[in-house]
């Protein structure tokens, strides 16, 4: 089956759902596929509650992922027995959660998103096929993408689509490497960009490790203790040469000073959920791990509506770096997602089993796997979080030059001429495949600009995540749930602008009238392009 819509999107995470909407709000036919059967991706398949800036409630996001966020508020407000006194709350955190001031459940954000792109589909703009993945691209000898064929991953069926752009917002940017696109992966040499924390040579199977995040509740008393995994002696046992001790233990670095810290973990903590204060520059919030990724706090609600909370599981003891999941082969691929996925079996077995507790036994038995929570049989997410992608040899590349707070200065980071979008995280690089420790120092809040999503040669595909022209040690400040809205945001408004005006993303990112004209359109879309006086952290 062929069909030619003018924007095909391939991924919807956040990235991808954001393009979507973009295009459709142009009005241009879009076909948007996902290789999972939920959209949303960081917020939804892979489980990771948002990861966000300590000015998120005022500014430095844009309009549309401000109504997503204030949609996911209201959807708790709605249907949830809440407190009056959290019901009350304009900045309603519902999971109450330190990693952000807004955590909450995968299905609530798959709620919100599918109501958001609903518009679209009734009009006929956008068709959606969840359970798709791309299979094989075709490259023009005009320096184009002809053709994207994905599979029905249930049939095996194939659909051929011939667009007049594409943007990739996969995961892992795999259509960079099924159409020729020029990209890279892993760790940029020092020599390329001068980066200090980059390594002397370039290492292209270095990378961030994954991590398979899963849900818990705990109910004192019962008994929810999950089979032995297979490689749970394997892991019982490992020791990485720069840790502390053994990976499956409470003993950890700090990412920032990489001292042995430990960290505690006490379900159900009697802490009423509306103290709790989730600042990120002010305390990382990262060391008591049950209410770290919180997403339902019971106490927020009747007494009696709910019987545990319900914490995500995307802690230091389930990074896996073993293995490179780009790059390395499919063989290789398939391994470290097998392998990534039974380390976080371990370290929920090692949990109910196990673990030291306060009370100086052994073991929480009470821990609940919520399958229900990801949507999955086994209980693990549906998708691994991915933390590095391949990444476009872009017009604009953005290195550590622009944004380290070492290096520029709190009030400091590059300005550029073409930004499209700002966001603000600290660089943040978790232990790596090629055997690095935490990278995780200071940075500015940062602009986008838009040559980092122009490819050097490719003209009709754009990137829409953590795909764009970063390097390895910028990705780590990029990567992060409303950078990559912007960024596919961004990706989708400029192909639909191309589409319409019969232009290419070079001209506009090159040619200042030009790019004044699309800027106006994003600034009437509400994506905010600049940063007021704020200081780094």
């Amino acid at each position: 089956m062929t069909s030619q819509p003018e924007i095909l999107v391939v991924g919807a995470g956040l990235g991808g759902v954001a393009a979507a909407l973009a295009a459709c709000r142009a009005g241009r036919t879009v076909v948007l596929t996902e290789e999972t059967d939920w959209i949303g991706g960081q917020l939804t398949s892979q489980a990771v509650p948002p990861d966000e800036h300590p000015w998120v409630e005022e500014f430095g996001t844009t309009a549309s992922y401000r109504r997503m966020r204030e949609a996911v508020r209201d959807y708790y407000r709605q249907w949830y027995p809440m407190r009056s006194e959290a019901l009350a709350l304009r900045n309603l955190n519902p999971g109450a959660g330190r990693v952000s001031k807004l955590c909450h459940e995968p299905r609530v954000a798959l709620a919100v998103l599918e109501a958001m792109i609903a518009p679209y589909r009734s009009a006929g703009l956008l068709t959606l096929l969840t359970e798709h993945r791309p299979v094989a691209a075709e490259a023009g000898d005009d320096d184009t993408v002809r053709s994207v064929t994905v599979a029905d991953i249930r049939s095996g069926d194939r659909r051929t689509f011939r667009p007049r752009y594409v943007v990739d917002a996969t995961e892992t940017g795999e259509l960079l490497e099924l159409a020729g696109v020029e990209h890279v992966t892993g760790a940029e040499a020092r020599s390329e960009f001068g980066e200090p924390h980059a390594p002397e040579e370039a290492q292209p199977l270095n990378q961030q490790g994954i991590t398979v995040c899963f849900a818990l509740s705990h109910h004192e008393g019962e008994d929810h203790t999950i089979e032995r995994p297979a490689d749970y002696d394997f892991w019982r046992s490992y020791r990485p040469e720069f840790w502390p001790g053994p990976l499956l233990g409470f003993l950890a670095p700090d990412p920032r000073s990489l001292q042995a810290v430990p960290r505690t973990f006490v379900p159900n903590p009697e802490l009423d959920p509306l103290d709790v204060d989730a600042d990120q520059s002010a305390d990382a919030g990262d060391k008591e791990l049950f209410g770290f990724r919180r997403i339902l706090a019971r106490k927020l609600h009747r007494p009696g509506a709910f019987d545990s909370d319900i914490t995500l599981v995307n802690w230091p003891l389930n990074d896996y770096w073993l293995k490179p999941l780009i790059g390395g082969g499919e063989q290789t691929s398939a391994e470290a997602l097998a392998e990534a996925r039974q380390l976080s079996l371990s370290v929920l077995y090692w949990l109910q089993t196990e673990a030291p507790r306060a009370d100086g036994g052994r073991g929480f038995p009470g821990l609940r796997l919520r399958p229900d929570v990801t949507g999955t049989r086994d209980g693990l997410a549906k998708a691994p979080y991915v933390r590095e992608s391949r990444r476009i040899k872009a017009v604009t590349t953005v290195t550590e030059h622009d944004v380290s707070i070492d290096l520029v200065g709190p009030y400091g980071g590059t300005r550029y001429r073409d930004s499209v979008g700002v966001g603000n995280y600290r660089i943040d690089l978790h232990p790596s495949t090629g055997g690095d420790n935490y990278v995780d120092i200071g940075s500015v809040p940062f602009e986008i600009p838009l040559g980092a999503l122009v490819p050097r040669r490719v003209r009709n595909l754009l990137p829409a995540g953590k795909n764009i022209g970063t390097t390895h040690i910028t990705n780590g400040c990029y990567r992060l749930h409303p950078v990559e809205w912007n960024i596919g945001e961004v990706a989708g408004a400029l192909a639909a602008h191309c589409v319409a005006e019969d232009v290419e993303p070079r001209q506009v990112q090159a040619e200042d009238k030009r790019f004044e004209v699309f800027a106006a359109l994003l600034d009437r879309d509400g994506v905010q392009r600049h940063w007021p006086d704020v200081r780094g952290y």
